[in-house]
């Protein structure tokens, strides 16, 4: 997240999928802003987000977005580009 404030480029990369974004902070999970969103994400996530890995009661514990620029997505022996 620091180095992100300086440079809000990002890169992510997986098995099958890179991109590169713009990087931005909203702030902690638990804010009262955050909280039609964050609802939203428990709901998606609720088979590992109260595993134990994540405390949202943390105020470190924040949500990132990420806005694509660009991304390559392999699937089955097809390319993929935005």
């Amino acid at each position: 997240m620091r180095h992100m404030q300086a440079n809000p480029t990002v890169a992510i990369a997986g098995d099958w999928f890179t991109a590169h974004a713009q990087g931005e902070s909203l702030g902690w999970f638990g804010a009262e802003p955050n909280r039609p969103l964050a609802e939203k994400l428990k709901q998606a996530f609720a088979s590992w987000i109260d595993d134990g890995h994540t405390d949202c009661s943390d105020p470190h514990t924040v949500l990132l977005r990420l806005a694509l620029t660009d991304a390559v997505l392999l699937s089955h022996g097809t390319r993929y580009e935005r």
